[in-house]
């Protein structure tokens, strides 16, 4: 898959890949720190260490269909904490 919007993979990074992969080619960069680190339900494979999330084992925002997967999370979270707007 080549660069876009929805896809990046920055081979010149020293840390590329920064998670253990057999598909160094299809890994994506593009969500280099995870959008839905901060939410307690992001939907992931992380561990909890003394508090701290530690997402190593997660691929979800490195592989290619990571991104639709991340944009409805946020689309959804933003919808719950939306509030109406009062008509004037």
């Amino acid at each position: 898959m080549k660069n876009s919007h929805r896809f990046f993979c920055n081979r010149d990074c020293e840390y590329f890949p920064c998670h253990q992969t057999k598909d160094p080619d299809n890994f994506n960069c593009l969500f280099c720190f995870c959008p839905l680190y901060f939410l307690d339900d992001c939907g992931g494979d992380f561990a909890l260490r003394e508090g701290v999330k530690d997402c190593s084992a997660c691929l979800i925002p490195h592989r290619p269909e990571g991104y639709d997967r991340i944009i409805e999370r946020l689309k959804a979270r933003i919808a719950e904490t939306r509030k109406p707007r009062a008509k004037k």
